[in-house]
């Protein structure tokens, strides 16, 4: 069956064959359109249609046998619905009175978002969720970093105190044996000048003594 006898299948139904080209060509424009922009059209009952990326690869020349390499491409893929592929089995059989493919529920048809949106939406909410937890992380690393300097500066500080401390007590010892020197260095001077003090007097009692030997012996 080519387009002409698909619209020829169905003008009956839809009013005309006129109303019937342009039904078949507005579904075809529309899958067309969705699946080059990267859309999944997906029709319940009979099959979905996609874009698949092909990476590039190498292949074989059937005529030649030579190995050719093939660029990168995208191309269109259909896959039969699971009511679709019941039919053609066997396994179910087509309705004599009804469409072949079952309607889309209730509601389906009318505000429903396309699979390329919901995946939009989707990797939204992770690049939220992975900026809000970046920020949680940082904020924990500055709040860690904080507590640090803290701990550090209150380390110096009792470093300082202990260090302050101990110098306290070097110096008034030093300052105690500094003042018992002097103490001892001045009383040792003291002694030495009192008898050099009481040896003078002895010399002017010995001199007064000679003095007066002398002049008895002269009288005599």
């Amino acid at each position: 069956m080519n387009k002409a006898q698909l619209v020829e299948a169905i003008a009956d139904k839809v009013g005309g064959r006129q109303q019937a080209a342009d039904a078949v060509d507005a579904v075809l424009d529309a899958i067309v359109r969705s699946v080059v922009s990267g859309d999944r059209v997906s029709v319940t009952g009979f099959g979905s249609f996609e874009k698949v990326d092909r990476p590039a690869r190498y292949a074989r020349n059937p005529q030649t046998g030579e190995r050719v390499r093939v660029k990168k491409t995208s191309v269109p893929r259909f896959r039969a619905g699971q009511g679709f592929k019941d039919l053609v089995s066997g396994s179910k059989k087509l309705p004599k009175n009804d469409v072949a493919v079952k309607k889309a529920p209730k509601g389906s048809l009318s505000g429903g978002t396309s699979t390329r949106s919901t995946v939009k939406k989707a990797a939204a909410k992770k690049s939220t969720a992975k900026k809000a937890a970046a920020k949680k992380t940082t904020a924990k690393k500055a709040t860690a970093k904080k507590t640090t300097a803290k701990k550090t500066a209150a380390k110096k500080t009792t470093a300082k105190k202990a260090t302050a401390k101990k110098a306290a007590p070097a110096k008034k010892t030093a300052a105690k044996k500094a003042t018992t020197a002097k103490k001892a260095t001045a009383k040792k001077t003291a002694p030495a000048k009192k008898a050099t003090a009481k040896k003078a007097p002895a010399k002017k009692s010995t001199a007064r003594k000679t003095t007066a030997k002398k002049a008895t012996a002269r009288k005599k």
